[in-house]
């Protein structure tokens, strides 16, 4: 199962979810979970490219909590900015633009403009 980090492309297979049924992760929610998210990219904005473990471990926690999201942006202004200037957001992509995002991954072509005109469209003006 292919999950979008921002840029990132990560893929997440059944091994890595969670125990759900521990007590710990049954309490999250998904707000508490964006919240982390940002706090993680406050402390290091391309934390998807210099953490992929982490990164993983944090899209595998979105999708443990919300199954029909499978993207997720976090954007921070700068290096330890205050957590309340990162800008976040989740998306259910469909299965065919996550396709096409894998393929552009594969070749080499997937790169913060791409993700933005196939999924954000932030840039968009």
């Amino acid at each position: 199962m292919l999950f979008l980090l921002n840029d990132a492309l990560i893929t997440l297979d059944g091994k890595d979810a969670p125990p759900l049924d521990a007590g710990r992760f049954r309490a999250l929610s998904l707000p508490f979970l964006l919240k982390l998210g940002a706090e993680m990219f406050a402390e290091e904005p391309l934390m998807h490219q210099t953490n992929p473990e982490r990164a993983k471990r944090l899209a595998t926690l979105i999708k443990s909590k919300s199954p029909q999201v499978n993207a997720a942006l976090f954007v921070a202004p700068a290096k330890n900015c205050p957590v309340d200037q990162v800008i976040s957001r989740v998306a259910e992509v469909s299965m065919e633009v996550m396709g096409a995002l894998h393929n552009r991954a594969k070749a080499g072509e997937l790169n913060p403009v791409t993700a933005d005109r196939e999924v954000w469209r932030r840039m968009a003006a």
